[in-house]
């Protein structure tokens, strides 16, 4: 995370990274970070929980407005 970023600069590698949201990639991992799934795309996804946004997983609610709702290991 870094802290000093807080708008969308569109982008990616710098948004993903901005405190209180959330980023999720779908499809081919990077090799160079160790990733090992193979497909056709690579698709990275920014969600913006800061303002009144919340992400679920099977019904639980996991963040809501930038904080985490869980306990985090």
């Amino acid at each position: 995370m870094y802290y000093k970023i807080k708008q969308f600069i569109k982008q990616i590698l710098f948004d993903e990274k901005i405190e209180f949201t959330i980023h999720l990639a779908l499809g081919m991992a990077y090799p160079e970070g160790g990733g090992r799934n193979k497909s056709a795309v690579h698709w990275d996804m920014i969600k913006d929980l800061r303002r009144g946004g919340a992400f679920y997983i099977d019904g639980k609610c996991i963040q809501k407005n930038g904080k985490w709702m869980i306990k985090l290991k």
